[in-house]
């Protein structure tokens, strides 16, 4: 054996022989790039930035230049228009289509306008958004508008707004009765009066859009002008674009301050008063700064502003105003840099690259130096292939490698240990079993002589003992008195204090007499002294689950001196880790079963609330399943010998009875509550009602007139009361049609048809003011000439309403539906709806209220259960189905139906029947219910054998006394109803 204090001496560290060449590399050549890069890119960058300032001057100074020029030609065109002199609105009119054309032309254009001597005024300006026709109060249909200001003899000024389409096809008209404006008052008006050529006034805002613009006028004839108002929107959009960092300025002004354009366009206008535009000053400090330098020329370079470097330039543009407009842009300096900051860093990454080419040349110096290394890889590869039997490595001549080896045989031997103890916790999947286990697992590991364990209770506020293990052996919490704490509590101990609020684990060594409620547990132990270990219980959150207390007997002979190092008590809250996870896992399965269960019933809870007529029903269906499921397993008959349900199938079943119905969430309300054939969100026999009365008036008005031209009063009149009686009882008939019924019958139907060929007048076209949709559906006839006569009751092509493709169901569907599908999803016709036979629902009504089952099914179809809830959906949507398989939506006859989706059936209808929260019908009585229920035994709806059991078991009984009102319980025959199901006195 080599002598280990002689080799001691040629141990040292490994970076004392790699670290002095690789520090010097990268160094060297981080400087070197780092400041080369820097200075170059902050070169380019700086030069760019004044080519940029360059182009966006130009740009903006171009764009000032496009929407002047054509506007000004415009106006002094238009200045030579004869039809300026028009001395009123009827003649002034006749520039309407030219001023039409010459806005649609200039988007920029605002509005082209006359002022005249006399104070009259004509305008005509575009309405191209929706705020602009909202600010006007303007037809939705309107593109433009015209304002036109007579002044009459007296001076009273008639001042009216019209509205126009794009075919220039007059809307509206609405007169302004309090007219205040006069265009001799304005700049514009005065100041071209009396120059020559045209006159532009200075950027300001439209008193009438709040636009910011200009004007531009011209002296038109005698004392005519004609103005137009262009807007500067777009500038604003120009200078938003070519904004180059975040904290760029860009703005245009006028010589006195007042912002004309700027990238945020909301701050254009003063906030104390939306009537004047913004100064400068009023955007932002480095602007109200730049501002009071007062630059006399054009400038582009670096300033110091603020105590912060920026890039400037700044431009006088002339195109604009009596005085022209300035332009200034301002960039950080440090934002335009962030490039050089970014070289800078790829200097850093270029300097590891190099190092990493100076690994080959370490590697060589240090290959004699780490072969001892591969040995422990070998050795970390068989631990995590947990071959726990592997050698263990020799010794290196390296400090930290030899060091390295030792502590990978310690890890080992606790790794080996660790997964012992957390497979054996593992395994547990009974809750109880767990804590057992828990408690029992780490007291061995440990080494301790007994052990505590203390979980919180479900909402966290208390800690309550769950289990003693002393001397080997699980103890009865209850005989050894075991206190339980609150966790704000100040009677807890403080070394089980500090672990349970989620603190570190706490060591302690305690006699009898400082032991407090905890002395039993030293008597059991036969120790006057005891030393613990006290560690918490967290989940994956961090919050607290419980606490495990650990003991070791103190006597002087078998004590322990390791249990309260930090080695054991690192071990000891690994252990506890793992155990207290295994806990909150259990805990959490619980947790989230109750959750589902939660779920389904607040889903049922909300079916039943979204419609009065159905209230109750998903929450009591559940109850009848579950009683008569139980009577099922505990009966010996033939049927049901063999359904002893698992606790998988119970709640298989409970989730299936819950859910039977949650379908019904896509089935819409008003077809469900529809009380009357006419009525859909309304109803419609309002509007038969007023056909009626157009009729009525048609026979006054037909009165009238020939009694106007001498027609005999008495006669006329007769026939008059006797069409009005007849009408009157015609819709008598037709409303009480409308109500519904049991039944109808075919001489109704051909009265209903009789009536409804009836003629009414109608002058007004349907088509106007109607939906897309119906637009659409009435594009399947073409329009008939105004006026014209139709039907007083009539199927139209618009009442019918194509089923969506989504909506079909192929024959050969995965869930196996078999339904006969309506053509149309509805048909609205009103003879359609009022020729209803039977109640208020027509086939294609009645369609949608069985789909419901469709869609419940396709619905949990979609859900991912575990495989033990597998066949949820076939109990949910089987209780429509009937034994003969006549039922919906499968058609399934009894073979093919589970025991469960039978009971479903049963109980849907027993609760259907005996409801008495629908409005529409009282609840039955239970001997009315179970009789109807007899019958359908006879007919194959329902399952004979399960009715049955229900009779038999009183399970009827039971659910009536919980759910039913006290007068509807009235006597019940059971031997007659079960003769009446097809029972023999043997059954």
């Amino acid at each position: 054996m080599p002598d280990a204090s002689r080799n001691a001496r040629y141990r040292f560290p490994l970076h004392v022989h790699i670290s002095v060449l690789f520090t010097l590399l990268l160094l060297s050549t981080g400087i070197v790039l780092g400041i080369y890069n820097y200075y170059q890119t902050s070169k380019i960058i700086l030069s760019n930035s004044d080519e940029m300032f360059g182009l966006v001057s130009n740009q903006v100074n171009a764009d000032l230049d496009h929407t002047y020029r054509p506007i000004r030609n415009l106006v002094g065109m238009l200045a030579l228009d004869m039809r300026n002199k028009g001395k009123d609105h009827q003649e002034r009119m006749a520039l309407l289509p030219v001023f039409a054309k010459a806005l649609h032309d200039n988007p920029k254009l605002a509005s082209l306008y006359l002022g005249y001597g006399n104070g009259d005024f004509f305008m005509v300006r575009p309405l191209r958004t929706d705020a602009l026709k909202q600010r006007f109060d303007a037809p939705a249909e309107a593109v433009y508008q015209v304002w036109s200001i007579n002044r009459i003899n007296s001076g009273t000024a008639v001042s009216e707004y019209l509205f126009y389409n794009e075919n220039l096809e007059q809307l509206s008209t609405r007169q302004n009765l309090k007219e205040a404006y006069n265009p001799i008052s304005r700049p514009w008006y005065s100041h071209a009066l009396n120059i020559t050529g045209q006159y532009t006034t200075a950027p300001y805002l439209f008193f009438s859009t709040g636009d910011v613009g200009i004007t531009v006028a011209q002296h038109a004839a005698d004392n005519i002008v004609i103005s137009a108002d262009i807007t500067l929107a777009s500038l604003s959009a120009t200078l938003a674009s070519h904004k180059i960092t975040s904290s760029t300025q860009a703005v245009m002004y006028s010589p006195d301050g007042l912002v004309v354009a700027y990238p945020d366009v909301s701050r254009l206008t003063n906030p104390q008063d939306p009537t004047q535009l913004t100064p400068i000053a009023n955007l932002a400090p480095v602007l109200a700064d730049f501002q009071k330098m007062k630059l006399d020329k054009d400038f582009v370079g670096a300033m110091e502003i603020k105590g912060r470097r920026w890039q400037v330039a700044y431009r006088t543009l002339p195109a604009a105003g009596p005085n022209g407009l300035r332009l200034a842009l301002l960039a950080p300096e440090d934002e335009l840099l962030a490039d050089a900051y970014r070289i800078r860093w790829q200097g850093a990454v270029l300097t590891i690259a190099i190092l990493l080419l100076c690994i080959p040349i370490g590697w060589l110096m240090s290959r004699v130096l780490v072969r001892p290394l591969n040995g422990l890889v070998n050795e970390a590869e068989a631990i995590r292939r947990f071959n726990f039997s592997h050698p263990a490595t020799g010794r290196s001549p390296v400090l930290e490698v030899d060091e390295l080896a030792v502590s990978m045989g310690r890890m080992k031997d606790t790794i080996f240990s660790f997964l012992e103890i957390t497979a054996s916790l593992s395994a547990e999947t009974r809750f109880d079993k767990l804590l057992e286990r828990v408690l029992q697992e780490t007291v061995g590991i440990s080494q301790a002589h007994g052990g505590v364990l203390y979980l919180t209770n479900a909402d966290g506020s208390s800690l309550l003992p769950y289990g003693v293990f002393l001397n080997g052996q699980k103890q009865d919490v209850n005989e050894h008195h075991m206190p339980s704490y609150s966790m704000d509590g100040e009677n807890m101990p403080t070394w089980l204090k500090e672990p349970a609020l989620g603190g570190k684990s706490s060591a302690v060594s305690i006699g009898f007499d400082q032991a407090g409620e905890f002395k039993d547990l030293l008597t059991t132990l036969e120790t006057p002294r005891a030393q613990m270990v006290v560690t918490g219980l967290h989940n994956r959150q961090g919050a607290t689950v419980g606490t495990l207390l650990l003991l070791h007997r103190e006597d002087g002979i078998s004590a322990d001196p390791n249990i309260l190092s930090p080695a054991r008590v690192a071990f000891v809250e690994a252990v506890s880790g793992v155990a207290a996870l295994c806990i909150e896992s259990q805990r959490l399965l619980e947790r989230q079963k109750n959750l589902l269960d939660s779920f389904i019933q607040l889903m049922a809870g909300a079916i039943d609330a979204k419609s009065p007529y159905t209230g109750g029903h998903c929450q009591r269906v559940p109850e009848i399943t579950l009683m008569l499921a139980r009577a099922a397993a505990q009966s010996d008959a033939p049927p049901f010998k063999d359904y002893n349900p698992t606790d998988e199938e119970w709640e298989a079943l409970h989730i299936g009875a819950w859910l039977h119905d949650c379908g019904k969430v896509t089935t819409p309300e008003y077809v469900v509550d529809k009380a009357t054939k006419l009525e859909t969100l309304y109803d419609r026999i309002h509007e038969v009602r007023c056909r009626f009365e157009i009729l009525k008036r048609d026979a006054w008005i037909s009165y009238w007139q020939n009694c106007a031209q001498g027609g005999d009063a008495t006669s006329l009149a007769s026939t008059r009361d006797a069409l009005l009686a007849e009408l009157d009882e015609e819709f008598a008939f037709v409303a009480k049609s409308n109500l519904g019924g049991e039944a109808m019958a075919d001489e109704d139907i051909a009265r209903l048809r009789q009536i409804g060929q009836r003629t009414w007048l109608r002058t007004l076209d349907d088509r106007l003011g109607v939906s897309w949709e119906e637009s659409k559906r009435q594009e399947r006839s073409p329009p008939p000439t105004l006026p014209v006569l139709e039907p007083l009751l009539a199927d139209k092509p618009e009442h019918l309403f194509e089923r969506p493709a989504s909506e079909l169901i192929e024959e050969d569907n995965r869930w196996g539906f078999r339904l006969d599908v309506p053509a149309y999803k509805f048909n609205r016709g009103e003879l359609h709806n009022l020729g209803v036979t039977r109640g208020t629902l027509t086939a294609e009504e009645r369609y949608i209220i069985n789909h419901h089952i469709v869609q419940t099914i396709i619905m949990l179809d979609h859900l991912p259960f575990p495989p033990h809830l597998q066949n949820v959906a076939e109990i949910a949507g089987g209780h429509h189905e009937k034994m003969d398989g006549t039922g919906y939506p499968k058609r399934l006859s009894k073979e093919q139906m589970s025991l469960p989706a039978r009971m479903m059936a049963i109980a849907d209808i027993f609760e259907a029947l005996t409801a008495v929260d629908r409005p529409y019908k009282k609840g039955k009585l239970l001997s009315e219910s179970l009789n109807i229920m007899a019958g359908m035994c006879r007919g194959a709806h329902i399952d004979t054998d399960l009715f049955g059991l229900f009779i038999s078991s009183r399970v009827y009984r039971r659910y009536a006394e919980r759910f039913m009102q006290p007068e509807q319980i009235d006597t019940v025959d059971e031997s007659a109803l079960l003769a009446k199901a097809g029972f023999s006195v043997e059954s």
